[in-house]
């Protein structure tokens, strides 16, 4: 890794464990993180999440360009609030390190008119790390999320699989897309600090190769 990785993670919806794999990425490299957008800040919100799961000493946590109430669509919960989200209020925050993104819901998320997740993605210049979990369509979802960075030249860092092993959609996935797979993440009983950090050595020789 000559230079500083700059990571975007999106999923293929909501709820397929952005949050874990974005706090193991930022253990694994040592990474900054940050999160442009919380929707809903009740019981906790996603950098709070991560703080508690990273242990290493280099991380440092951005503030958020917004903090929004209502846990919903970014666009949505800003005009609950009577914001109006800009996107040249997102910029990355100044950092030598690593720095690992976290979205909100997936690409096609609308933050202003016109302005949608993946736009940030490509206005801030980021690689993308997508999480797919298995599910009824998931595969759909996983097809239409990577060909959307596709079409707007967006690199894909990885694709990382969520959750209990499925190897016929799995299989078809990579054969189809011929992305990078990262490791995996497994169902766990619990997410803690200690868990992050060995999902973190593996992801860790993996973006070392």
């Amino acid at each position: 890794m000559p230079y500083p990785e700059r990571l975007f993670v999106t999923g293929i919806g909501t709820d397929v464990g952005k949050t874990v794999v974005a706090a193991i990425l930022t253990e694994a490299l040592g990474a900054d993180y940050w999160k442009p957008v919380q929707a809903g800040l009740t019981p906790t919100t996603d950098t709070e999440t991560v703080r508690a799961l990273v242990t290493n000493p280099a991380t440092r946590f951005h503030p958020e360009a917004y903090r929004l109430h209502m846990p919903a669509s970014p666009h949505a919960a800003a005009a609950a609030e009577s914001i109006l989200l800009r996107p040249t209020d997102f910029r990355l925050p100044p950092t030598p390190n690593h720095i690992v993104i976290e979205g909100a819901g997936g690409l096609l998320v609308p933050l202003a008119p016109g302005f949608l997740m993946v736009d940030l993605l490509a206005q801030l210049q980021l690689q993308a790390v997508v999480v797919s979990r298995n599910y009824l369509g998931s595969i759909n979802h996983t097809l239409l999320t990577l060909e959307a960075l596709q079409r707007r030249g967006i690199p894909v860092r990885g694709l990382v699989f969520n959750g209990e092993p499925t190897p016929a959609t799995e299989e078809f996935i990579e054969q189809h897309t011929g992305v990078p797979i990262m490791p995996r993440v497994l169902p766990e009983a619990a997410v803690t600090s200690e868990v992050v950090s060995q999902y973190a050595t593996s992801f860790r020789q993996w973006l070392e190769k």
